[in-house]
């Protein structure tokens, strides 16, 4: 197994290129789906084996279940460093576990409140609050989400920014957006070094949203109009955990996408690009965690196997 199990806990680093490239060169639903597809991939793969680190951890603990052959010489030379990296594995795969339930959690509790704040509202696409507070989020749910937006919002304004509004927060709904701001949060609890991941998916599915929500009211400067004037008014969503037309993020950035030419829906950049380069660096981190995971996996198995009394 060797140094293989490590790997995968550092290989992350190989994918902080392509977040911000990702963001400046792809497409937004391109970029969306490539750095959660990365994001998730490392994060399973890093988790696993510091779950296989723990094995080694655990079997050294005095008065420990495992059997008693998983603490042999044989089975700790396996692992490098195991004194130090199998008991520190122990802490760190249980903040991990911690931290990972805590937001699957909150972002059940987010989710359960917004949808109690809903009841005895018409059970129709577009949720109207009697709030003075300047919000809109998109609210999912197994039969499709609803659109949640207050008055103060819609007071704020006008006729062609408000179906731009409605767009954009229809196209969070319908790319289900939040799915991928949750495996992009858990990611970044499991591993730190994905962090940068879950800032650059946060963004990239707004402007996601809109650019389908420029197709929909076909005009680019009525949706940039639309959320900057949001962005002045919000006050912030009480469901931070939800994408949200005015979020807190980089409306500046927005703004001025909307502002240039629609992005090449191209999926396939030049290798002789950087954004190219750090696409091809990201997938070769990618594979290489998942390879090394494996590989570890495996042997890890057929060494406790052979290890484990019949």
């Amino acid at each position: 197994m060797g140094v293989f199990v490590f790997l995968p806990l550092v290989l992350p680093l190989t994918a902080w290129p392509v977040a911000r490239l990702a963001e400046q060169h792809l497409h937004p639903r391109t970029a969306t789906r490539v750095l959660t597809a990365v994001a998730g991939v490392m994060a399973l793969c890093s988790t696993l084996c510091l779950a296989l680190l723990m094995v080694v951890g655990t079997a050294q603990l005095p008065g420990n279940p495992l059997p008693d052959g998983w603490s042999d010489p044989e089975v700790r030379a396996a692992v490098p460093y195991d004194e130090i990296a199998g008991k520190a594995a122990i802490p760190a795969l249980l903040a991990v576990c911690a931290a990972c339930a805590r937001t699957l959690w909150r972002h059940a509790r987010v989710r359960r409140r917004g949808h109690r704040a809903l009841e005895g509202l018409p059970g129709t696409s577009v949720a109207v609050l009697p709030d003075d507070v300047s919000y809109a989020y998109a609210l999912p749910s197994r039969r499709g989400g609803r659109v949640v937006v207050t008055t103060g919002m819609l007071a704020r304004l006008a006729a062609p920014e408000r179906r731009a509004l409605f767009a954009h927060e229809r196209a969070h709904l319908a790319a289900r957006h939040h799915r991928h701001l949750l495996v992009t949060r858990l990611a970044a609890r499991a591993n730190p070094f994905l962090r940068p991941l879950r800032t650059s998916v946060a963004f990239t599915a707004e402007r996601w949203a809109d650019e389908e929500a420029a197709r929909a009211v076909r005009d680019r400067r009525t949706v940039a109009r639309a959320i900057g004037k949001a962005a002045l008014v919000s006050r912030g969503a009480p469901a931070p955990a939800l994408a949200g037309f005015a979020a807190p993020g980089p409306v500046p950035r927005r703004v001025a996408a909307l502002l240039a030419p629609p992005p090449a829906a191209r999926t396939r950049p030049s290798l002789f690009t950087a954004v190219g380069l750090a696409l091809w660096c990201a997938a070769f981190g990618t594979v290489v965690s998942a390879m090394s995971s494996a590989n570890s996996a495996v042997t890890m198995i057929l060494i406790l196997r052979a290890a484990t009394p019949l």
